[in-house]
């Protein structure tokens, strides 16, 4: 199983498009690790610098409409390649959510006020987060805040990640 946990990589904007999570230009890459150093490059995000601020990061906060535009798995690809297995954001595209869940990453959906909660309590500060898979919740961390957040996602995409993706939860069961 994948890590879900660390260092918190605050994207404040809604509609980030996959075009802009990996740039089309690099989709003739044929191995994910090709695609690491490109993660971002494009996003247009006042005071974001891809090179500096993705370094260490485990996982995306961000907003509404994550993963939209083109369809690809090149985009969870990017993310996981770079060790950054966990999105949480008010809304995902829906074939962006699926793709996550299929190569056994995490795309979790919280309320608009509990997106806005965690920026407004968290953005600007170093801020981890540790998942708990088994309670289904999150703990963000900085040096002198806490908060518990709890999440759902479907029985399947669990046993999606319980099992690594869709390919191994496959082979496993069919």
């Amino acid at each position: 199983m994948k890590n879900f946990s660390g260092k918190v990589l605050f994207l404040d904007r809604d509609d980030i498009n996959t075009d802009e999570i990996i740039p089309a230009k690099y989709l003739t890459e044929n191995t994910k690790e090709a695609l690491k150093p490109y993660l971002l490059e494009d996003l247009n995000l006042e005071e974001f610098d891809p090179a500096a601020d993705i370094t260490n990061s485990q996982v995306v906060l961000t907003r509404a409409n994550f993963g939209c535009g083109s369809s690809r798995e090149h985009a969870p690809w990017a993310l996981e390649v770079n060790g950054i297995n966990l999105v949480i954001a008010e809304s995902f595209a829906r074939i962006f959510r699926q793709n996550m869940y299929n190569c056994g990453m995490l795309a979790v959906e919280l309320d608009k006020g509990v997106i806005e909660d965690l920026f407004a309590r968290f953005a600007g500060v170093d801020t981890r987060v540790e998942t708990d898979l088994a309670n289904s919740r999150f703990v963000f961390k900085s040096d002198d805040r806490e908060e518990t957040v709890p999440f759902t996602i479907s029985a399947f995409d669990s046993k999606l990640i319980d099992a690594g993706g869709w390919v191994e939860y496959a082979d496993a069961n069919f």
